[in-house]
């Protein structure tokens, strides 16, 4: 049992420091072959923030581990707006662009009403489905959201001069080969680190007889929103906390759209532990959010609705274990 935590804990370990260090490999050797810092943030920095993500829910569905896999995804989602965005609108109060509230947040929502309608065939396919799956048409049905997404945010980025997400920070004297060897050894410890999470998990939740989708919609979900939650706060700290919101937005969508196609495309998710509610709650932490950036037409979240997203949080964390 010990043994199973310390693995799971290095799992953790490995896949943060992996995602950090194939970013900073990519993005830097990106930038020396002439790519611009906007193209670099949109694609190879905001990869890397979901590479945990994208990891575990692969390897999760590889391994026969679908509840884990499903869970990751709608717990991050869960876990982002809910905690991360309550956390740190309690510790600054976070300012909301007009861009965000017309065109990412809703996105967002899209692509989890799409998730809900493709996961739950028994609830949406009439009555010949016997049983909820992730199917790989699917799977390329959300990649080619994702596609459309990026795209969109392309020619949107274009039009903005300073945009949040151009990776502006100053290219650092790394040698190419050092650079090979960050992208190597992040890919590598992702995978090693990705595979030791998931083992170690589905045997944690075996020993305490946890379902693996309680395991996914918590501990896996809070541990590969990690990236996330360092980089919310760290920018509510700094007294930018606009930068949060953005953060939670982008890798929700890449949770659902880029991490889920991905994996379904490889093998099929069976849909099981992961209940409807689960999905109603994703839906209306995005919409809850929605409406304090609205409300009073001042595009802030306030330190007492940000208290609020956090109680959810716990309240739904309390719920699932009372649920085991």
């Amino acid at each position: 049992m010990l043994v199973d935590i310390l693995l799971f804990l290095l799992g953790i370990v490995l896949i943060i420091v992996g995602a950090n260090y194939l970013t900073e490999g990519a993005s830097t050797l990106a930038r020396r072959m002439g790519l611009s810092p906007l193209v670099v943030g949109l694609t190879i920095v905001a990869f890397g923030t979901s590479a945990p993500e994208l990891i575990v829910s692969l390897m999760s569905a590889l391994k026969g581990n679908a509840d884990i896999a499903m869970g990751n995804v709608v717990g991050s989602n869960i876990f982002n707006l809910l905690a991360i965005g309550g956390v740190t609108a309690v510790v600054a109060p976070i300012t909301i662009t007009q861009s965000t509230i017309r065109r990412e947040i809703p996105l967002m929502l899209l692509s989890f009403l799409v998730l809900f309608f493709l996961s739950y065939d028994t609830i949406f396919a009439g009555t010949g489905a016997t049983e909820n799956i992730l199917s790989r048409g699917e799977g390329l049905t959300l990649l080619g959201f994702f596609l459309i997404f990026l795209t969109y945010t392309f020619a949107i980025a274009k039009d903005s001069p300073n945009d949040p997400h151009a990776d502006n920070t100053p290219l650092k004297p790394y040698p190419i080969w050092l650079l090979i060897v960050f992208i190597v050894g992040g890919l590598a410890a992702l995978v090693y680190g990705g595979d030791l999470f998931v083992t170690s998990a589905s045997s944690i939740a075996r020993t305490f007889g946890m379902s693996e989708s309680f395991i996914g919609l918590t501990i896996v979900a809070a541990g590969t929103s990690l990236p996330e939650l360092a980089t919310s706060v760290a920018a509510a700290l700094k007294k930018q906390p606009e930068i949060a919101v953005g953060n939670i937005v982008g890798s929700n969508i890449f949770n659902v759209f880029l991490i889920l196609g991905v994996s379904s495309s490889i093998t099929p998710i069976r849909i099981g532990g992961v209940t409807p509610l689960d999905f109603l709650v994703m839906i209306a932490a995005g919409i809850m959010l929605y409406i304090f950036a609205v409300l009073f037409g001042q595009r802030v979240v306030k330190r007492g609705e940000g208290a609020i997203l956090a109680l959810g949080f716990i309240a739904y964390t309390v719920y699932l274990i009372m649920q085991l």
